[in-house]
């Protein structure tokens, strides 16, 4: 079991969300989206961890949004976990910010392209925060055991892994559920990533994405017994700054969550 901010989180516990907009684009989307999944969550009983990246270092087009200015995302982010109580995720992609960002956020998360880059791993781990490490589209379920080996050296123990798709052919991916599974004999908590799971990369200069299909993966992988869920969410996700097409609408959120919660529950009392 890994414990973040009196956060359970088990693959046999009840499920976790990790939500929230892709990237900060600015202070009141963010806050707001941080808001209104609290209440829901709150209303729901669902344990719930806020998620967005500071910044988005491996945009498809040189002329994609990134992000803000470094300090002004941190300081974004440090509000919500300040005002709403939330602990809170982020990605990091060099060792140089990894400190700075980690005396802020809860959980560092390694993004899917970097999850074997060594020394960022090491620089992860040696934080003593919790790590999330999204599963690289190349790589198979069970060579994530040595993705943990790597943390596992710095004495931190506090790993999660996300599932995101998998690469099939170009321009798409596909979601192997036997992956969860296979994940889940690490005895790390696994999480779903059911929104980068819908995308469809590098289309057209910009991923593109498949909404339509997001409700569906996070159903099916509830349906396995996993620790937690990943969604990227937007209150206009058609004019989001990032991912827009594979971000599920916030309005939308409170409806989904009624029906993995039934279904997690129904899993878990089996």
């Amino acid at each position: 079991m890994l414990l973040i901010d009196n956060i359970k989180i088990d693959n046999k516990l009840p499920l976790v969300l990790i939500a929230g907009p892709c990237v900060i684009e600015n202070e009141y989307i963010t806050l707001h989206t941080a808001e209104v999944i609290k209440k829901i969550t709150e209303e729901l009983g669902i344990q719930y961890i806020f998620k967005s990246s500071y910044k988005k270092a491996n945009r498809t087009s040189i002329k994609s949004f990134i992000g803000l200015k470094f300090d002004e995302a941190l300081k974004i982010l440090e509000k919500v976990k300040k005002e709403f109580s939330l602990p809170v995720l982020t990605d990091v992609h060099s060792e140089s910010e990894i400190n700075v960002v980690s005396q802020i956020v809860d959980v560092v998360q390694i993004p899917a392209f970097l999850c074997r880059q060594t020394d960022l791993l090491l620089a992860a781990g040696r934080t003593g925060k919790a790590v999330n490490i999204k599963k690289g589209q190349f790589l198979a379920p069970d060579d994530m055991r040595y993705v943990a080996d790597k943390i596992e050296t710095t004495g931190n123990k506090k790993i999660m892994f996300t599932e995101r798709g998998t690469t099939f052919g170009y321009h798409n991916l596909v979601v192997d559920m036997r992956s969860l599974e296979i994940m889940k004999e690490t005895g790390y908590p696994v999480i779903m990533d059911a929104t980068h799971a819908v995308q469809i990369p590098s289309q057209g200069g910009v991923s593109g994405g498949e909404r339509k299909f997001i409700p569906a993966l996070s159903k099916a992988a509830v349906a396995v017994g996993i620790a937690g869920l990943f969604l990227e969410v937007h209150p206009d996700p058609d004019k989001a700054l990032s991912d827009a097409a594979s971000q599920f609408p916030l309005d939308k959120l409170y409806n989904l969550l009624i029906t993995v919660k039934k279904i997690d529950e129904l899993v878990k009392n089996e």
